[in-house]
């Protein structure tokens, strides 16, 4: 099974990311992310076994809740640089809640066998991935043209473990905030 936690995004977010995507996405052939399947990843898990999903489960509920976090969704950017990007995505703002809950996933998964994530914490959404390089100057034009990048805030009082197979994500289960 591959699983990942993440905070879900609201319909509301979601309106706005889609007009940007609906705008920008003829300037450039990248591989755009369904914006249905945005979510705000708080700690990739990867492949675990079917027969110790309770304990995975039970490892996430012992996460310490630090309340319902406060979520902005704004700004744009490329990972790892804009010279020679191979993701475009939009920012998330969230602050110490956020970084809370993700370093308290880190470590309950951590506690029952999941490596560490090597890379700092970084909330964002992937809109896109590039995976071959191709002029990206018409698509930087149509982006200009758009701002201001606010797409709206909210109030995250759960979070998810989900199960990704085949481009398609499904809850197997849920963790109040509050």
């Amino acid at each position: 099974m591959r699983l990942f936690v993440a905070i879900d995004i609201p319909d509301h977010v979601k309106h706005k990311l889609r007009a940007l995507v609906d705008r920008v996405k003829p300037f450039a052939k990248i591989s755009w992310s369904p914006v249905d399947n945005l979510h705000v990843t708080t700690k990739f898990i990867g492949e675990w076994p079917e027969d110790r999903l309770d304990e995975m489960k039970h490892a996430l509920a012992s996460v310490g809740s630090p309340g319902a976090i406060p979520i902005a969704v704004r700004g744009i950017g490329w990972f790892p640089n804009p010279k020679n990007p191979r993701v475009f995505w939009v920012g998330v703002e969230g602050g110490e809640a956020l970084k809370t809950l993700a370093h308290e996933t880190e470590e309950a998964v951590y506690s029952i066998g999941v490596p560490k994530e090597p890379r700092k914490f970084a909330p964002h959404l992937t809109l896109a991935r590039i995976r071959e390089r191709l002029p990206l100057d018409p698509l930087r034009q149509a982006l200009e043209q758009v701002g201001p990048y606010d797409f709206g805030s909210f109030l995250a009082s759960t979070f998810y473990l989900y199960l990704s197979k085949g481009g398609r994500y499904t809850r197997l289960a849920d963790f109040e905030l509050t």
